[in-house]
């Protein structure tokens, strides 16, 4: 029993809007995983540096931004963003990106998982509009 031609492209069209939207979505999450990879290495290494120095060492932690103004000439002010640091010890900065990995660890392994159902998706897709082009076409 063949299946109309408009049912046919019907179906194929979506089909293929799924296989895009699967592929698309794999580029973001490659592009996410691939972020967080670094942001994990950023963490080894920054922890590699802390292991080197003497536990009792003072060290300075980000704790994000400031506005503040800055006096201009004719009367007038400009805003300017300065970071703002916080004298901490080590075993504090080790202690929060200690949590900081395991929550990108989490994190990378939801991608993972994320990555594997949108390639399934993407290649099924793929499949099932050959198996229709082989069939009807």
């Amino acid at each position: 029993m063949a299946i109309p031609n408009e049912k046919l492209q019907q179906l194929l069209q979506e089909i293929s809007s799924k296989a895009q939207f699967a592929e698309q979505q794999l580029g973001i999450v490659n592009t996410q995983i691939a972020s967080k990879k670094r942001e994990s290495r950023r963490l080894q290494l920054s922890d590699t540096e802390m292991d080197a120095l003497p536990k009792d060492t003072p060290v300075y932690d980000g704790v994000g931004k400031m506005q503040a103004c800055k006096p201009e000439p004719v009367h007038t002010l400009s805003l300017l963003t300065l970071p703002r640091f916080v004298l901490t010890s080590t075993g504090e900065v080790k202690n929060r990106q200690a949590k900081e990995a395991e929550d990108i660890k989490k994190e990378l392994a939801n991608l993972d998982k994320k990555q594997h159902y949108l390639e399934t998706t993407f290649k099924n897709s793929q499949d099932h509009m050959e198996q229709i082009l082989k069939r009807g076409g």
